[in-house]
C-alpha cells in the first residue's frame, strides 16, 4: 500500500472512531477526557455532527473534551442569545476564551492614523464591546489595530498606536479585561495591516506597559510572516496573553500543513502555559467526516503531549 493510501485509510478509520465515540458520549451522557491544553473551537466547526443550534454545538464540544470556546461574532449576536451562550457555558464548565472587540470596525479605521474622529470611533466601539464581554463572562478581547496609514512614516504610526492603546486600556482595565493584540500576516490574508510582526507586537505591549494590553500570538499568521516560531514565542513570552492555531498552507487543522504542532504545543506546556488555544481555522474536509477529522487531529496531538509529559 502506498503512503498516501495508508494515510487516507488511517484518517477514515480515525474519523469513524471519533464519530462512534461522539455517538456513545451523547447517548451515555459521559464526556471525553479534557485535553492537555484548553483547545477552543468556534461556532460552525461541528455544525454537521452537532446541528445548527448554537447551544447544541457547545454541548457536543464539551462531550468531546473541549473546555474552552471562542466567538469572533459575539458582539453581533442578540443580547438574548449572548445570555443563553453564557449560561450554557457555565453549566458545561467551559471557558469563553476570547471575543472580538472591534469586529466590523478595525478594517475601516486604524490605531496608527491621525484622524481624531476615527480614533474616537474605535474607543466608542470598544466601550460597547466591554458591555458584551461582561455579559458573556469573557476575560480577553481580540484587538486588531487596523490598517497602515500610508501618509505617515512608521514612527509616527507607532506613536499614534501606543497612545490609543493606552486610552483603550483605561476603558477595559477597570473591568478586569485584557486586550490581546493580534498581528495578522500581510502575505496571504491581510495585506496593508499595520500590525503584522511578533517583534512589533512586543514593542507595542512593552511601550504601553499595562496589564490589560498583551499579544495574541496566532501561530498560523506568524508562520506565514516570519517562521522561527519557538524562538519568537520565547522572545515575546512575557507579553503573550493568548494563542491561536491553524496549519499552513491552507489554514486548516494541525497536521494538514508544515507546522510541527506537537513540538510547538509541548514547548508551551513546558513553559507553564495552561491557558486556552483558539482553533482559528477551517476544516480540511467537508461535512461530518471533516469535523471528525478535526477532533481526531487534536486527540492525536493530545496523545503525543501526554506521552511527552
Amino acid at each position: 500500500m502506498q503512503r498516501r493510501q495508508f494515510l487516507a485509510a488511517a484518517s477514515a478509520a480515525a474519523a469513524c472512531g471519533v464519530s462512534a465515540a461522539a455517538s456513545r458520549a451523547g447517548e451515555s451522557g459521559s464526556k471525553a477526557e479534557p485535553f492537555a491544553l484548553k483547545f477552543a473551537p468556534h461556532f460552525g466547526m461541528f455544525r454537521h455532527l452537532a446541528g445548527k443550534d448554537l447551544i447544541d454545538q457547545l454541548k457536543f464540544a464539551a462531550d468531546q473534551g473541549f473546555t474552552a470556546w471562542e466567538d469572533n461574532g459575539m458582539i453581533s449576536r442578540p443580547v438574548e442569545m449572548q445570555q443563553k451562550i453564557a449560561e450554557a457555558m457555565e453549566r458545561l464548565g467551559m471557558e469563553l476564551s476570547v471575543i472580538s472587540a472591534l469586529r466590523g470596525v478595525w478594517n475601516g479605521v486604524n490605531f496608527a492614523g491621525a484622524d481624531q474622529q476615527a480614533r474616537d470611533a474605535i474607543l466608542k466601539a470598544l466601550g460597547k464591546s466591554v458591555e458584551v464581554a461582561r455579559r458573556v463572562r469573557a476575560t480577553r478581547m481580540t484587538v486588531v489595530p487596523g490598517l497602515e496609514d500610508p501618509k505617515l512614516p512608521a514612527g509616527y504610526q507607532t506613536a499614534n498606536c501606543i497612545e490609543l492603546l493606552r486610552r483603550s486600556c483605561d476603558i477595559v482595565e477597570p473591568h478586569g479585561l485584557v486586550m490581546v493584540l493580534e498581528p495578522l500576516n500581510r502575505r496571504t490574508n491581510h495585506p496593508g495591516v499595520f500590525l503584522y510582526e511578533s517583534p512589533q507586537a512586543y514593542l507595542l505591549c512593552r511601550a504601553v506597559d499595562r496589564p490589560s494590553c498583551k499579544i495574541l500570538f496566532d501561530i498560523y499568521h506568524q508562520q506565514v510572516t516570519e517562521g522561527n516560531l519557538i524562538p519568537n514565542i520565547d522572545h515575546c513570552w512575557n507579553e503573550i496573553g493568548y494563542f491561536q492555531c491553524a496549519d499552513n498552507p491552507g489554514r486548516n487543522e494541525p497536521g494538514t500543513g508544515e507546522i510541527n504542532y506537537a513540538r510547538v504545543f509541548a514547548h508551551l506546556l513546558a513553559k507553564g502555559y495552561r491557558g486556552a488555544v483558539g482553533m482559528e481555522h477551517g476544516n480540511s474536509q467537508r461535512g461530518g467526516p471533516g469535523e471528525t477529522a478535526v477532533i481526531e487531529a487534536y486527540r492525536n496531538l493530545n496523545g503525543l503531549l501526554t506521552q511527552a509529559s
